[in-house]
């Protein structure tokens, strides 16, 4: 057998082994039956952190922007619906962790469904403030604004969401 013969087969042999003592592995991270629940875990980061990362992030986006003093008079609007998204999106996390747990998979399909549609109507209420704004700004600031926001460059060039928004940080 030549030698890359061998790594090959080694290489096989090691995750054949590996994937056999993943599920012993796991059982044995179980808690034993009868063990008492674990305590609820502790929230780190509380609605002040919160507030003190939104008041972070305003400031920090409308620096990234370098609004002129015209600019400046459209700001306002986008901000407050900024601030307004945050708020709704810390009140659907505070219900959603009051809320009876799935009945089945059903359930909470049919929970995303009702929370992605609360996220686009909020969505679209911070674009129709951004809109006007966007519209005065040069071609340098509208470029500093997708990557802050939460957004990639795509293949083709234009913006493309990440795994998250910050607008809705709050409910995940």
């Amino acid at each position: 057998m030549n030698r890359t013969t061998m790594n090959r087969t080694f290489a096989a042999a090691l995750m054949g082994a590996l994937l056999i003592a993943a599920p012993a592995a796991q059982a044995q991270t179980a808690p034993p039956a009868g063990a008492p629940p674990e305590p609820p875990a502790v929230e780190l980061y509380s609605a002040a952190d919160a507030q003190a990362v939104l008041e972070a992030r305003l400031l920090a986006l409308k620096t990234v922007m370098t609004l002129s003093p015209e600019q400046q008079k459209l700001w306002p609007p986008v901000e407050a619906a900024i601030r307004a998204v945050a708020k709704l999106s810390a009140e659907r996390r505070a219900e959603r962790a009051k809320a009876p747990p799935p009945a089945d998979f059903v359930d909470i399909l049919d929970r995303i469904a009702d929370a992605e549609a609360l996220r686009a109507r909020d969505l679209k209420t911070v674009t129709a403030a951004l809109k006007p704004l966007v519209a005065t700004l040069t071609p340098e600031q509208q470029r500093r604004i997708p990557a802050f926001l939460g957004l990639r460059e795509g293949a083709d060039g234009l913006p493309q969401p990440t795994a998250e928004i910050w607008l809705f940080e709050e409910e995940n």
